[in-house]
């Protein structure tokens, strides 16, 4: 006996009602799939007249999926990833994943470092976003994320702590010999650099109790990463999470200003959904971060050793 297939709606119906169970928006669903909204709304309504049940309730600016809806995305969007499953079978490929992180994680810790995983881990093809918008997993298709904060994060996720934010005060040799170190010579001639944390009022009241504020000038930045290539420029004082400089110290473009470090209270997590479809891989790389920032704690504690004694 020959087994059939039953019929399905079209794969453009289903193409398109799957991405608008994902952004709930028929517009943002129209620009993943390449289309125009009017053509997904249209695939939307027939493959609704095909089922004979309504899919989405329709708000003044939002969708909402019905309960009929909720249970036909997840068996669509499984069919879907069986389908990208048994073509990429055939056709292998490198994985690709995603990691999203800040702009100055990114810039100053992981871009330094990548080029020793990806020695290692040739068959993954590894795309960094980096935003200080916080990323949704599902929507944005983030397989791991670096978040900055606090926990929690939200529910279904695993969060692992990744270093602690400690941070230091750094300026280049050059600002330092024009202007004096201001342990000595105070914050008069120096311009302070901030960025959107503006934790220099709380560092300078434990490092120089005694130093008004007002004698320095300030300059402002959306980002840490801006703050700390301007100190390397020699534009002023900037104040860092001790592993973000710490190659510039030791390269000698940027010298520690004082012994002080703020310990924030916040911290840098691995954050990634509980279910995920390439579970050994985001391991492979979960390790590898860990592994990395308990490097470099253990070079910046044996550093502090060395100017202790």
């Amino acid at each position: 006996m020959t087994e059939t297939i039953g019929r399905l709606p079209s794969l453009n119906a289903l193409r398109a009602f799957e991405a608008a169970s994902r952004h709930l928006n028929f517009r943002l669903a129209a620009e993943a799939l390449g289309v125009t909204q009017g053509a997904v709304a249209q695939q939307i309504r027939a493959l609704e007249a095909e089922l004979g049940m309504k899919l989405f309730e329709r708000h003044p600016r939002a969708l909402s999926l019905t309960e009929n809806g909720r249970r036909y995305a997840g068996g669509v969007r499984r069919a879907f990833e069986l389908l990208t499953e048994a073509t990429q079978a055939l056709r292998p490929e490198p994985l690709r994943l995603t990691i999203s992180v800040t702009p100055t994680f990114a810039a100053k810790w992981l871009v330094p470092r990548l080029p020793a995983f990806l020695d290692t881990h040739p068959d993954i093809d590894l795309r960094i976003l980096a935003t200080d918008r916080l990323s949704h997993f599902q929507a944005d298709a983030v397989d791991l994320a670096v978040r900055y904060g606090r926990p929690p994060f939200g529910a279904g996720l695993v969060v692992e702590p990744l270093f602690d934010e400690v941070q230091i005060a750094v300026a280049s040799p050059q600002v330092i010999a024009a202007s004096g170190h201001p342990g000595q010579a105070g914050l008069h001639g120096h311009a302070l650099l901030h960025d959107a944390h503006n934790a220099w009022p709380q560092f300078l009241q434990r490092a120089m109790p005694d130093a008004p504020l007002h004698a320095a000038k300030n300059i402002r930045f959306n980002q840490t990463a801006l703050a700390i290539d301007a100190a390397l420029a020699g534009q002023g004082l900037a104040l860092a999470h001790q592993d973000f400089v710490a190659a510039d110290i030791a390269a000698g473009h940027l010298i520690r200003l004082f012994d002080t470090a703020l310990r924030t209270g916040a911290g840098f997590y691995l954050v990634y959904p509980r279910r995920t479809r390439h579970a050994a891989q985001i391991a492979n790389i979960q390790g590898w971060l860990l592994r990395q920032a308990r490097a470099a704690n253990r070079r910046t504690q044996a550093g502090a050793s060395g100017r202790a004694r």
